[in-house]
């Protein structure tokens, strides 16, 4: 395998692995759980009071879908102002306090905080971490990739999206992965609108990875979302029979994870930090969307 040139001498001596030039990433020591302000509106899991969440896709109206522009627009502006931040020696402890800082400021709740039991307020999930990584005091290192998994509960409703940044100087490898999961995800919404099966998101996102030599992590699921974090529909990312049609007025997320290696995945003891089974890379992009008379609308 061809060590890019342009990759520094430490990350040239890393084992190199059929999948790329990268370190294997295991969870390390994390800080506690940082504080909410008494001003801040807190979600239902928070607070114990009882919310009742569909059991069929919302139809929103247009005092709903307001709210959800809103929260959207919130998560959508915090996850590019990590963008310049994600830089070598920083720790993804540092991402967590800085979207945390950035979501109070705005006076939202960072939804994953205490979501049954996750201890952080974001998600960031590096190399080998296929989802739900737990941020903590690793710096990030020349040559990695880490998603970034941004919700905030504003005004009521919950605005969810995600991006895989590179960090530094990374292999081609990498940066196809990351490509072709944000293409898949594109393909995907663009193929969105009224009356379109639910089950052509999977089969559009499979088909693209697959092109590419890539494995869709069947795994992990889109879902429904507003007033609550998640209901349905399930938004499945591989070839799938989920019933259902897409109507103006539905808000969901499209969320696909993509590796070079096999589709199986590994939960660690945490009960939350998901990791490749054979050790590949894990991309993942996400949006969440507005399907609309006409097509679908980006949210975020």
């Amino acid at each position: 395998m061809r060590v890019p040139k342009s990759l520094n001498p430490r990350l040239q001596r890393r084992i190199l692995r059929k999948f790329g030039v990268y370190e294997i990433v295991v969870p390390v020591e994390t800080t506690p759980s940082r504080i909410v302000p008494e001003n801040i509106e807190l979600p239902d899991y928070i607070t114990g009071k009882l919310l009742i969440i569909p059991k069929w896709p919302e139809v929103k109206d247009e005092e709903q879908i307001d709210g959800m522009r809103q929260s959207c627009r919130l998560a959508s502006d915090i996850l590019s102002k990590i963008r310049t931040f994600v830089k070598p020696g920083i720790t993804t402890d540092k991402i967590d306090e800085m979207v945390h800082t950035l979501s109070i400021e705005a006076g939202a709740y960072p939804s994953p905080l205490h979501y049954k039991g996750f201890p952080k307020s974001v998600c960031t999930s590096v190399n080998n971490v296929a989802v739900h990584g737990i941020p903590d005091l690793r710096p990030l290192e020349d040559g990695d990739i880490v998603n970034v998994d941004i919700t905030v509960f504003f005004k009521g409703y919950h605005g969810d999206c995600s991006r895989t940044f590179p960090v530094g100087d990374i292999d081609d490898r990498g940066l196809q992965l990351i490509g072709v999961t944000e293409e898949c995800l594109k393909h995907a919404i663009n193929h969105c609108g009224p009356d379109v099966p639910f089950r052509e998101i999977g089969a559009k996102i499979y088909s693209h990875a697959k092109r590419n030599g890539l494995t869709v992590l069947p795994a992990f699921v889109g879902h429904g979302i507003g007033k609550y974090f998640h209901g349905p529909p399930e938004i499945h990312h591989s070839r799938n029979r989920y019933p259902g049609l897409m109507k103006p007025g539905m808000t969901f997320t499209i969320e696909p994870a993509l590796s070079h290696g096999s589709e199986k995945v590994v939960i660690l003891e945490d009960g939350w930090t998901v990791i490749t089974d054979d050790g590949s890379r894990a991309a993942q992009a996400e949006h969440t969307i507005l399907i609309t008379e006409h097509g679908a609308e980006i949210l975020t």
